[in-house]
């Protein structure tokens, strides 16, 4: 099942994707719910992001592909990013006129289902509602010089994220792909992912609870492509589908 938060005449609701249309549902998904008789067609709606997080955790170095001959984290790598900083399908990703590289990361991101604490691997999987595509935006040049990486991974527009939450899929071998300008500049299985998502669900619930809606950025792999101002970048992610932004400098 496919779950899309969307604006529709000037409302903002949560629906089923069916085919080409969307099925909106009378609270949100994380909540009671059920599918009411108001249909949208696609095309007259706008995407959003798939849900509004309190909270995002992002992973670092977690494909052996992208360590560059650093030696892998013991336990994962976790740092945050903000919510303030999520956009939705065919938002504009922002350049800061301040950096001078930015890199889009293609990555599986984890939507929380419900509250948890101190879960475990076995169970992890049970407060997890479904995925989508993400993009941890990186603006390389801060993030080399800052103490900390807040600005380098968290500006405004720096956390892409959509289509929708696809809640049917297996997430233990799929494909993550970056574009750029449609050219491909990342692709590797989540089979390679070092530390897997009941892994990466276990051990951050074991210090934070983990809430409904809360995201959490899987890591990405390989080499990422540098963002120019007027490109197009595509987030694709076998069986979940395409997160698409422009880039533009800013003003």
């Amino acid at each position: 099942m496919r779950i899309a938060r969307y604006l529709a005449h000037g409302q903002i609701s949560y629906g089923i994707i069916d085919g080409d249309n969307v099925k909106q549902l009378s609270a949100s998904p994380f909540e009671p719910h059920e599918v009411i008789d108001h249909v949208h067609p696609l095309t007259d709606v706008k995407l959003l992001a798939p849900c509004v997080p309190g909270k995002i955790l992002a992973i670092g170095l977690n494909y052996s592909s992208h360590l560059h001959d650093r030696p892998g984290p013991p336990v994962p790598m976790v740092f945050y990013k903000t919510p303030t900083s999520v956009i939705g399908p065919g938002d504009t990703i922002i350049r800061p006129k301040g950096t001078n590289k930015l890199d889009a990361e293609a990555e599986l991101v984890v939507i929380m289902k419900d509250s948890c604490r101190n879960v475990s691997k076995e169970d992890a999987m049970q407060h997890v509602l479904g995925y989508t595509c993400g993009n941890d935006v990186s603006a390389r040049d801060w993030q080399e010089e800052d103490r900390n990486w807040w600005r380098a991974k968290s500006s405004d527009t720096f956390s892409p994220a959509g289509p929708w939450i696809e809640t049917d899929l297996d997430p233990h071998n799929i494909r993550v792909t970056g574009r750029i300008n449609g050219q491909e500049v990342q692709s590797e299985s989540t089979k390679y992912l070092i530390f897997d998502i009941p892994t990466l669900v276990s051990f951050c619930s074991e210090y934070v609870t983990l809430e409904a809606g809360d995201m959490i950025y899987t890591g990405t792999p390989g080499t990422p492509g540098e963002m120019k101002d007027g490109d197009i970048c595509e987030i694709e992610i076998e069986g979940i589908g395409v997160l698409s932004n422009p880039v533009k400098l800013e003003a």
